[in-house]
């Protein structure tokens, strides 16, 4: 009799499967990191398929052809954009990339997946198919995330451990063959990258997100992932590689404190200034310093305020390449060295107390050393031009009206 009816329950079970798996399905759809600046974390999109359509929704579109787009990318006014369009279209961008390709099928009921489906939909029409885009805060993961939480009636519950404890330790871990990007948002992004994130907050960047979904539950504790494929293995040169350390803002960094000390050696005995080094140095860290300027009182960026920088890289430096060969700047200019040895002596030593994260890029401390040496050095040369100026006027010999007053005073007084 239990024979029978395990023979019947398996029938049964033969004959329902169609049916249950002629639903449709929701999956997370990964891209691992590409060579390109704006695929270094990797990709995010939703799809939804069955035996009707198999669609994906991507909400990382933007049109670099826009007017201004980099100007108001700089000032965090840059909008995305949500679309949906035929899975088939998707992959092979990824795969001629050689990135790899990952599908996370979600354990959503029918209902809930027709949920999501709607949303989709909606949020792809105008006016809501475009977003104000924020890398760590609204992208195309955080999105995503989002949508899970009204999908599943509450948020989604994730494992409680993250691979990086700040939002800029994770952008270093996956930039790590870019330090040059990487210096770039050390130098513009200030003190609020080093807010400590939480697992929820980590599903920012793509990779991230399908390690948490991978251990997540959904609110009444079913698994948020029932399976996954893996729809393309990726290559090794997807990514770029290693750059070169001669190529690197910490070599450039050293080399640029050489030349200053070996000009300063050069220079020492003659006293004089080199000029034109001088001009190339507090240049370029004038216009550094006219964008951090600008990120920190004019960019809605997050994380670009405050930033102690400023009291480097500032456009107060432009004062020195303006009137090195401008005599009647020479008070202006002296004052600015004395500014610099002040403020940035100051920076160097409470930046890795007040700043670790920035201050772990080691260039810019080597920087700051280089730019507090050639303030020192140009006020040194000239304290010595006013010491010897001085010298010389106490030599000059008395002029003949001061011998012949002197003379006539001396018959006066024998009078």
């Amino acid at each position: 009799m239990r024979a029978k009816r395990f023979f019947l329950s398996l029938l049964l079970m033969v004959a329902v499967a169609p049916i249950l798996t002629a639903q449709n399905r929701a999956s997370l759809i990964t891209a691992w990191p590409g060579s390109e600046i704006y695929e270094l974390c990797g990709h995010e999109a939703i799809r939804i398929s069955g035996p009707d359509i198999d669609s994906v929704w991507n909400f990382g579109i933007f049109n670099f052809n826009e007017p201004n787009f980099v100007g108001r990318f700089v000032k965090g006014e840059t909008d995305y954009s949500v679309a949906g369009y035929p899975f088939a279209w998707f992959p092979g961008e990824y795969i001629n990339a050689g990135r790899r390709v990952e599908e996370q099928v979600l354990n959503l009921s029918p209902e809930e997946v027709e949920k999501l489906h709607k949303l989709l939909i909606r949020y792809s029409q105008p006016p809501l198919n475009r977003y104000r885009y924020n890398y760590i805060k609204n992208n195309c993961s955080t999105k995503i995330a989002d949508l899970l939480d009204s999908v599943a009636g509450g948020p989604v519950i994730y494992p409680d451990t993250t691979r990086f404890s700040t939002y800029r330790e994770a952008m270093r871990g996956y930039h790590i063959n870019y330090p040059w990007y990487q210096f770039g948002i050390d130098v513009a992004l200030g003190s609020g990258l080093e807010e400590e994130i939480s697992p929820r907050e980590e599903l920012f960047i793509p990779v991230e997100f399908n390690r948490h979904a991978a251990s997540a539950q959904l609110p009444d504790g079913r698994p948020l992932v029932a399976y996954t494929n893996v729809l393309y293995q990726g290559r090794s040169d997807a990514v770029a590689p290693p750059t070169p350390f001669l190529l690197t803002p910490l070599w450039v960094s050293i080399v640029v404190a050489t030349v200053s000390l070996i000009l300063i050696a050069v220079c020492w005995r003659k006293n004089v200034v080199p000029k034109i080094w001088y001009a190339f140095f507090f240049g370029l860290a004038g216009l550094a310093g006219c964008l951090v300027a600008f990120l920190i009182w004019f960019s809605s960026h997050a994380a670009t305020s405050p930033n102690l920088l400023i009291f480097f890289l500032n456009p107060l430096q432009l004062i020195i390449p303006l009137s090195l060969w401008w005599k009647p700047m020479r008070y202006p200019l002296n004052a600015m060295m004395w500014l610099n040895i002040a403020s940035v002596g100051m920076l160097l030593v409470l930046f890795p107390i007040f700043d670790k994260g920035q201050s772990g890029q080691t260039s810019l401390l080597i920087l700051m050393a280089t730019d507090v040496v050639l303030a020192a050095y140009y006020l040194r040369t000239v304290f010595a031009e006013e010491k010897k100026d001085g010298h010389k006027n106490s030599r000059r010999p008395a002029s003949k009206g001061s011998r012949g007053s002197k003379k006539s005073n001396y018959k006066a007084k024998r009078r």
